[in-house]
Parts: C-alpha cells; sequence; structure tokens
C-alpha cells in the first residue's frame, strides 16, 4: 500500500489532500451527492477522458453524480493506490480499481448492461484546485482493457491488454513486460 509521508507537505498542500481525501469519502463509502460537490468550487469540471462522461458546473456534477455515478458503483468496488504526486494546485494519482461488474455504468460502459465480469482497472486522477477548493478531475484509464474484461471486444487480434495490465502495476513481475510484440515478432531479448 501506498504511503504519503504528509510532514513533508506544506500545510496548503496538507489541505489539498485532505479536501481530496473527503471527496473520495463522500463518493465511494458516504455515497453522497451533495457532500462531493461541497467540496468543488462554484464552477467545476469532472472529465472521465475515455467516455466523456462527467460534467461542467456544480448543477450539471450534482446530477450526474447523485444519478449516474455514486449509485451505479458495484458493491464490491475497491481501489488501490499506487501512487500520488502533490504539487501546487494539483494531486495525481493512480489507482487500480477492481469490482465486478453488476450494475450498469453509464460514465464507464455507457449503455451497456451489467455483464457479471471482473474488471481491474488503472484509473490516473488529476485534481486542480482554486482557493482551497477543486477546480477539476480529469479521469483517465485504458477503455480498451475494460472493453476486453467486459467481454466487448475479443482481444486475440487486437494489441490490447486486460486485467493483467493492472495486475503489472501492482506488481511488476507479475505479467511480463512485451507480450502483445512477441504475438508477432521472434526475439529472444524482449
Amino acid at each position: 500500500m501506498f504511503e504519503l509521508d504528509l510532514e513533508q507537505l506544506t500545510p496548503e498542500q496538507r489541505g489539498m489532500v485532505e479536501l481530496w481525501e473527503a471527496h473520495l469519502d463522500a463518493e465511494f463509502e458516504n455515497k453522497d451527492a451533495v457532500a462531493s460537490c461541497g467540496t468543488m468550487t462554484e464552477v467545476p469540471y469532472v472529465n472521465h477522458v475515455p467516455t466523456l462522461t462527467g460534467g461542467l458546473g456544480r448543477e450539471q456534477l450534482l446530477h450526474f453524480y447523485g444519478n449516474y455515478f455514486i449509485p451505479h458503483m458495484p458493491s464490491d468496488m475497491e481501489m488501490e493506490m499506487i501512487s500520488r504526486t502533490v504539487g501546487q494546485n494539483r494531486i495525481v494519482d493512480e489507482f487500480v480499481s477492481r469490482f465486478t461488474h453488476t450494475v450498469q455504468m453509464d460514465w464507464l460502459l455507457p449503455g451497456v448492461p451489467a455483464t457479471g465480469r471482473r474488471i481491474e482497472i488503472v484509473l490516473v486522477v488529476i485534481v486542480t484546485f482554486e482557493e482551497g477548493k477543486m477546480s477539476s478531475e480529469h479521469i483517465h484509464w485504458d477503455q480498451a482493457s475494460v472493453l476486453v474484461q467486459a467481454g466487448l471486444i475479443d482481444p486475440e487480434h487486437l494489441p490490447v491488454s486486460g486485467a493483467e495490465a493492472a495486475r503489472k502495476m501492482l506488481d511488476r513481475n507479475s505479467v511480463p513486460s512485451n507480450l502483445l510484440i512477441k504475438r508477432t515478432i521472434s526475439d529472444d531479448r524482449l
């Protein structure tokens, strides 16, 4: 598990971390859209980059969080932090998220009914702060990996991976490097 030494941060940076942690608790622990949006500026912006879901402005985000994000989290959702970088007015987190796709998750797989499949993905979240509040979140993940694990694309003839991408981030020895290259190239040094 990743540990951040808060003593090495400035008071402003510690405040950003505390606010971000409160935001995550509101979303994933307390499941409270109002509390989640309460951590944000008056005109916040959230973009789940692969699916263009999220919103602009508190009213739109309150609706999105309350109707499409928070209530559509599988009950077994878990997040494991890989790394956190705290800078000036910005936090960048890397997580592995694991869950069983037991509910329709339009923020992740728009229009796709629950598949019942286990999914593990790496998420990178870039959070920006203004005047003591969160002003934006940009959330990135490998959508091809999600589609493979949901059974929506066959990776056999595509240069994509599934859960092994997340597993390699947690344990660099768990999955050999260059497996996709080795499908078509014979090179003993890879």
